[in-house]
């Protein structure tokens, strides 16, 4: 934040600590040895697509960043719902041993087999490798292969899966596929995914999978007969055939045809966040999880992440990026089931963006942050002279958020700047157009509507400087309303600020009713260290300068909901 005295501007946790692992039916003889041979299909991802993996949720995705092996490897993005399991069922022979292997990076992944054994690490910053043993039953013949993480743990990696065993049927083995499926028919539709269903297929032996073209493209494969593809393009039509697969990987016929054409778009990001400031190296920091408990808040956007020298990223220039005390408070925000956004910038120090000397040195100063906390979101402050109104820094951060969101598949990116009371002044304006030039894709423009340069009226100053910042961006997108509120964020300074402007938690309020009523994406404000009163105070690093709860601009943000 535009600050004199401050460095400014700004799970389901495990219930479960694991899978329990299931005894796998017994054997009358004694096991046959697996031999040492990959069974598994497409084990390192190489092919560039999923098959004949199957993800839960469309959560899984083939990234070429960061692999252990290869060119390519497995990432799934866990929500709030969905532990993002990938599954790939194969043929084996009764009553044999298998060693299942596989190389994985995140926060609690898994490794085991449907039924049977399991394995699992905790938050692993490089690849680390899971191994498991089990014996097929005496009549098994099939055996499913998952991966998966945890609820809002963020995004997963796996990569070069291996299943050594002998393989099944072999000698006479299953050679019958199994039958077309039947009634492929869209059940419904959005600007950028299509939702099917159709009849199961009949096989001698079971389906197993059901792989969804289109076209002549295989675009997901999942063990149901329904399916939603998502990631397409709005007014685009499509056409899409079903074929049904078994586990000896006999494959049937296709289904009929079915041609959809997706909604046209009002291209929101889904993206909703309430995440107030929280500084650890100045400002007498709170305990961030009493903060959580009093409150609801889930997020906070963590500043601030500066150069260390070399372009080589830590906390406020001098505090270790992992195993310090930011890590320290990130991982006691998530065990009490929340998560951080860093915020890289900010008006004072060393920054990334103006010291890295070219745009892939700042991405992989970014990444590097991304895979040391597995982030869902990164927020870069842009202020002052040296990146917010240097045109080409400007343009150095854009094209670097741009690499990192196209390496992070899920990975959201904010912009944070200032503004006027009536909207974008020149450099933020540079910045929405270029943007949109360089194809950056941002997910939010935050605004922070503080420091004006004149008028008290909090409220509405807010409101119009944000209504100008939607326009901005429908003159320069081709958006309508609702696609320029779903990419826009409003932080702003409770109490106090440097020019005298009171926020309120009155005020707030307002300002937070509004943000819900329009459905933007992202309220935050700084910071939580001033939320606590001190009227009379003035502007002071560690209370608000005005009469107010403990903890109450906290609160009132937990009720943004977008």
């Amino acid at each position: 934040m535009r600050t004199s005295f401050l460095v400014r501007s700004r799970r389901r946790l495990l219930a479960l600590l694991g899978t329990v692992a299931l005894a796998v039916a017994g054997a009358v003889a004694l096991p046959g040895t697996a031999q040492a041979a990959n069974i598994l299909t497409n084990p390192g991802f190489e092919s560039g697509s999923l098959s004949p993996w199957s993800c839960t949720g469309n959560l899984g995705s083939v990234v070429s960043s960061p692999v252990h092996g290869g060119s390519k490897a497995l990432a799934g993005a866990p929500s709030s719902s969905d532990n993002a399991q990938c599954t790939q069922t194969v043929a084996v022979q009764p009553n044999t041993a298998y060693t299942l292997s596989g190389w994985v990076r995140g926060s609690y992944v898994y490794l085991g087999v449907d039924g049977g054994a399991s394995t699992w690490t905790t938050s692993p910053s490089a690849y680390s490798q899971l191994t498991v043993s089990f014996t097929t039953g005496a009549a098994q013949t099939s055996a499913k292969i998952y991966v998966h993480g945890w609820y809002a743990q963020g995004t997963y990696y796996a990569d070069d899966i291996s299943l050594d065993g002998p393989g099944g049927g072999g000698g006479g083995g299953d050679t019958q596929a199994p039958t077309a499926p039947t009634n492929l028919t869209s059940t419904g539709k959005t600007s950028s995914s299509v939702s099917l269903s159709w009849s199961a297929s009949t096989d001698n032996t079971g389906v197993t999978a059901y792989d969804v073209y289109s076209g002549s493209n295989q675009v997901l494969s999942v063990s149901g007969t329904s399916a939603t593809v998502g990631g397409l393009a709005a007014s685009t039509s499509y056409t899409f055939t079903v074929k049904a697969r078994d586990a000896a990987g006999n494959t049937s016929a296709a289904s009929n045809a079915v041609s959809v054409t997706t909604s046209a778009g009002s291209g929101g990001t889904g993206f909703k966040q309430a995440a107030p400031y929280l500084y650890l190296g100045w400002g007498d920091p709170p305990s961030a999880t009493s903060v959580m408990s009093s409150t609801g808040i889930k997020w906070f956007t963590m500043a601030f992440m500066l150069d260390s020298g070399g372009c080589n990223p830590a906390w406020d220039s001098s505090r270790p990026l992992a195993g310090g005390t930011d890590q320290t408070v990130i991982n006691q925000i998530r065990s009490a089931g929340g998560d951080v956004v860093p915020s890289f910038g900010g008006w004072q120090g060393s920054k990334l963006g103006a010291n890295c000397s070219s745009a892939s040195a700042l991405a992989g100063a970014l990444q590097k942050v991304i895979d040391a906390y597995s982030l869902k979101a990164i927020d870069m402050d842009i202020e002052n002279t040296d990146e917010f109104e240097n045109e080409a820094v400007q343009a150095k951060i854009l094209t670097a958020l741009k690499t990192v969101k196209a390496n992070n598949p899920g990975l959201k990116t904010i912009v944070t700047f200032g503004t006027s009371t009536t909207g974008p002044t020149y450099y933020g304006n540079r910045l929405i157009e270029q943007a949109n030039s360089l194809g950056a894709n941002i997910d939010v423009f935050t605004i922070m509507p503080f420091d004006f340069g004149g008028g008290s009226d909090m409220y509405g100053n807010t409101v119009n400087a944000t209504e100008g910042l939607k326009a901005k961006l429908k003159s320069t997108f081709g958006w309508d309303d609702a696609t320029a509120y779903a990419h826009i964020g409003i932080s702003g300074m409770n109490g106090l600020s440097d020019q005298q402007e009171n926020t309120t938690p009155a005020i707030w309020t307002s300002i937070r009713d509004w943000a819900n009523s329009h459905h933007i994406a992202r309220l935050a404000y700084w910071a939580v260290n001033r939320d606590r009163p001190c009227a009379g105070g003035g502007v002071v690093s560690n209370c608000s300068g005005i009469s107010q709860n403990n903890w109450q601009f906290t609160s009132i943000t937990a009720g943004f909901t977008g």
